[in-house]
C-alpha cells in the first residue's frame, strides 16, 4: 500500500532539486525513507522557528529579575499636615510598589486644597506627569490616594500608561500573599467589588444595540452582562468565606465556653506581629521583611506563670487608608481582633511616625467595632530606634513598652503586663477536691486563678476565683 506513495514522494523530491540547481543550491536526498514513519515523526514534533527566541543569555538571575520589574512613577496630592507627612506618605506607597514587583523611577506630590475632580492631580500637573512618564520610560503611573472611575480613565487618557491607584495596589499584594482557600477567595472579593463600579466597555463591544433580524430584543450591553457576571461571583464568594468561617466561629465559641481569654496581636504591616507572636509561642509562623507578608490569623495556646491558659493570634497588617473592599471581605479573620479580652498593638519604634501608624491601626480597629478592647502597646525595634522618638511615644501612650523582638529585651515586662490585663474569673470559691476528681483541679488551673492550694489527706484544697459555669459545678465540693 505505501509503494505508491514512496514513488510520489520520490518524484516530489526530484522536482525539488531540479529547482534548487536553478539557484545553484544543493539538497539532500535520502536513498531511502519510511513515509508513514516521515508523517508521524512530523506530527508529533515541536518545531523552533528561528529569530523569535527572547531567551536571555550570559545573564544573572538578579539582572534577569531587575529587567522584569514594572517602571512605575509615583504622584501624590497632599492636602492636610506637614510636608513630612506627605513625604512619609510617599515613601510608604514606595515600599508597596516595590513589595508588588516594581521599580520606582520618580514621585510627584502637589499641594491642594483637595483632590482636581476630573484628573487627580490638576490639568498642569498631569502635563508634567506625562512629561516624566515619557523621559524616564515608566509604564505605569501608581497614585497615593484612591481614584474615581473618571480620574482613572482622564488620567490613563492623558499620559498615555497604565494607572492605578493605592487601593489596587494594595489589593495586587494581598492577592500575592494569600495562600490559604480562605484568604484567596478574601482577596478574590475584595478585588471584583472593587472592579464592579470601575468597568469600561471599548467602541463597538460595548454595546449588543444592532438593527434588523437577531438584533431586536431588550438590548442588553456587555458591560450590563460583565457587571451581572461580577455581581453572580460575589455572592458565590461571600457564601464560600461563610462557609469557611464556621469552622473559626466553632472554635472561637468553644474557646469562650471554656472561659479562656484571648490575646489579639495587632498592628501595622511589617511592625513585628508575626515575630513577637514566635517569640511568645515557637508558633513557627512566616517572618519575612516585607509589607503584607502575613495575611492568614494564627492563633497559638499559652500560659500564665501560675497555670492559665489564654490564646494569642496573629492579625493581618493595617496600613493608612486601608481599602474599605478589604475590611468587608477580611471581616472574619479581623473578628479576631474585635472579639479579644485584650489587644496587643505591635507599633515599629524605628519608623518615622510611629504615632502615625498607631493611630491607623487605631482607626481600623475602630471600624470593626473593637476601639472598647483594653489595648497594650508593645513598641518593637527598640534596639535600633532612635531614643528620642522612644521618649516621645512613652509620653503619649502610658501602656507602652519598648521592646526588642530581635533581642528578647523587655519581652518579659511585655508579658507581665498581658497577664496583669487578662480578664479575671469573677466567683471565689474554696473547695477540698477528692485525689479521684483530678480534672476540676486540672480545670481550676486552666480557666481560674489559683489564690492558695494545699495538698490535705482528704484531697486537694483551693482557694480561687473561677467563672460561674465552674463554680456551678464545684458547688458540691465548697468547703464550709
Amino acid at each position: 500500500m505505501s509503494k505508491p506513495r514512496d514513488e510520489e514522494f520520490e518524484q516530489l523530491l526530484q522536482e525539488s532539486a531540479d529547482l534548487a540547481a536553478e539557484f545553484d543550491s544543493e539538497i539532500f536526498i535520502p536513498d531511502s525513507f519510511d513515509s508513514t514513519q516521515r508523517d508521524l515523526s512530523d506530527r508529533q514534533a515541536l518545531r523552533r522557528v528561528a529569530g523569535l527566541s527572547t531567551e536571555l543569555t550570559d545573564i544573572s538571575e538578579a539582572e534577569y529579575r531587575k529587567l522584569r520589574l514594572e517602571r512605575v512613577v509615583l504622584v501624590g496630592v497632599w492636602t492636610e499636615g506637614s510636608i513630612k507627612d506627605a513625604e512619609n506618605s510617599m515613601a510608604e506607597l514606595a515600599a508597596l510598589a516595590e513589595t508588588a514587583g516594581s521599580e520606582v523611577l520618580d514621585a510627584l506630590i502637589q499641594r491642594r486644597d483637595k483632590p482636581d475632580p476630573a484628573t487627580f492631580i490638576g490639568s498642569g500637573k498631569v502635563s508634567e506627569l506625562k512629561g516624566v512618564v515619557k523621559s524616564t520610560g515608566a509604564d505605569t503611573v501608581i497614585c497615593d490616594g484612591e481614584l474615581s472611575p473618571g480620574q482613572l480613565r482622564n488620567l490613563e487618557d492623558k499620559v498615555k500608561v497604565k494607572v492605578v491607584d493605592r487601593t489596587a495596589l494594595i489589593l495586587d499584594i494581598f492577592a500575592q500573599h494569600a495562600k490559604s482557600k480562605e484568604g484567596k477567595a478574601q482577596v478574590e472579593l475584595a478585588q471584583v467589588s472593587y472592579m464592579l463600579p470601575r468597568l469600561r466597555g471599548w467602541g463597538d463591544s460595548l454595546s449588543r444595540q444592532a438593527g434588523g433580524i437577531g438584533g431586536r430584543g431588550p438590548g442588553e450591553t456587555k458591560i450590563e452582562v460583565d457587571r451581572r457576571r461580577i455581581r453572580d461571583k460575589m455572592a458565590k464568594l461571600r457564601r464560600e468565606i461563610a462557609e469557611m468561617k464556621v469552622a473559626r466561629d466553632t472554635k472561637r465559641q468553644e474557646r469562650k465556653r471554656n472561659s479562656i481569654p484571648s490575646v489579639a496581636i495587632a498592628g501595622y504591616t511589617n511592625a513585628g506581629k508575626s515575630s513577637l507572636l514566635n517569640r511568645l509561642t515557637n508558633a513557627g509562623v512566616l517572618v519575612q521583611n516585607a509589607l503584607f507578608a502575613t495575611l492568614d490569623p494564627t492563633v497559638r495556646k499559652s500560659e500564665t506563670k501560675d497555670g492559665r491558659v489564654y490564646t494569642l493570634s496573629d492579625t493581618v497588617g493595617f496600613v493608612k487608608h486601608l481599602p474599605h473592599e478589604l475590611i468587608d471581605a477580611f471581616k472574619s479573620t479581623l473578628e479576631e481582633v474585635s472579639g479579644a479580652d485584650l489587644i496587643v498593638h505591635v507599633v515599629d519604634g524605628s519608623h518615622q511616625d510611629p504615632l502615625g501608624q498607631i493611630k491607623a491601626v487605631r482607626e481600623v480597629v475602630r471600624d470593626i467595632g473593637g476601639e472598647k478592647i483594653p489595648e497594650i502597646i508593645a513598641l518593637n525595634k527598640a534596639d535600633i530606634a532612635d531614643p528620642e522618638v522612644i521618649r516621645l511615644v512613652m509620653r503619649e501612650e502610658p501602656d507602652a513598652y519598648p521592646i526588642s523582638v530581635h533581642t528578647g529585651a523587655g519581652i518579659e515586662a511585655l508579658i507581665a503586663a498581658i497577664e496583669g490585663s487578662l480578664p479575671r474569673p469573677k466567683v471565689e470559691v474554696r473547695t477540698l477536691i477528692p485525689y479521684n476528681r483530678g480534672d476540676l483541679v486540672s480545670r481550676i488551673h486552666e480557666e481560674g486563678e489559683i489564690i492558695s492550694e494545699e495538698h490535705l489527706e482528704n484531697g486537694t484544697s483551693l482557694h480561687a476565683r473561677v467563672d460561674g459555669a465552674l463554680a456551678h459545678l464545684l458547688e458540691k465540693f465548697v468547703r464550709v
